[in-house]
């Protein structure tokens, strides 16, 4: 529950219509990110100038 409501954000008619099958493959999907691969923050920096929020 913890992480289908909480760090997927999902609305609770979400979570308990799921599946454990639907559950096991995002909980999969979550453990796939890698983040050591991150971009560094130079081009965190240049990607946020060339392409601004307003």
């Amino acid at each position: 529950m913890a992480f289908g409501l909480g760090r997927l954000g999902w609305p609770p008619e979400t979570f308990w219509a799921a599946t454990p099958r639907e559950i096991g493959a995002a909980l999969r999907a979550h453990q796939l990110v890698d983040l050591a691969a991150a971009p560094p923050r130079e081009a965190l920096q240049s990607l946020m100038a060339a392409h601004p929020d307003a």
